[in-house]
């Protein structure tokens, strides 16, 4: 791949990156609501997410579950349940938070916990196994030899991008977080807000 090509990917990466969509949005969410370092850790699940599907695009696995109909009607099914389900979750929490305050810590989601959320929120969507599948051998000559290895570097690649760029995300959230901090019952507020987005995401998911 040459430098021009490469330019063009990452310009392309950087941008769909910052393009609103589920996952930024979530993101921002979940920060606002338990801080940066709650969001950072997020994203590191959301981007594992990436590589794994960049994996399943070089094996050729990702052009089977595109041409089985069933295959991806059980990956929105079980995606949009995850999603239904940390929902719930986020409501009930809203239902039983009282005020929002560094006291709170407590109620957060374990990290490891935490991570894997955002590793199945990737793997159980079909949008993106079908957008890396589109997007990727854009910019690979398929025909070359080690053209499975450059669409492994271009993953990571877009991976990398992408954890920097939510970790920004994620610090910038927490220090408007500091700022709510003082406001009474935005805890509450911001769970009844991540319930809401993760149940509009399940709905997109199972709707487009």
């Amino acid at each position: 791949m040459d430098a021009t090509t490469f330019m063009y990917f990452l310009t392309a990466s950087i941008l769909l990156t910052l393009a609103p969509g589920p996952d930024i949005l979530y993101l921002l969410t979940k920060s606002l609501s338990d801080g940066a370092r709650s969001g950072i850790i997020l994203a590191c699940g959301l981007v594992s997410g990436i590589v794994f599907h960049t994996l399943l695009v070089m094996l050729g696995v990702a052009a089977l579950i595109k041409s089985s109909a069933t295959a991806l009607t059980l990956l929105k099914i079980f995606g949009a349940a995850y999603l239904l389900f940390l929902a719930a979750g986020a409501f009930k929490s809203a239902r039983a938070a009282k005020k929002f305050s560094l006291t709170r810590a407590g109620a957060k989601v374990p990290s490891a916990a935490l991570y894997k959320r955002g590793v199945l929120m990737n793997v159980l969507n079909p949008k993106v196994l079908l957008f890396f599948l589109a997007f990727l051998p854009q910019f690979v000559d398929l025909n070359a030899d080690g053209a499975s290895l450059t669409i492994i570097f271009l993953g990571v690649t877009f991976a990398a991008q992408a954890l920097i760029i939510f970790s920004g995300v994620a610090i910038f959230a927490g220090r408007v977080r500091n700022l709510l901090l003082r406001k009474k019952n935005i805890g509450r507020v911001l769970n009844y807000v991540e319930a809401a987005v993760l149940a509009t995401i399940a709905a997109g998911l199972i709707l487009f």
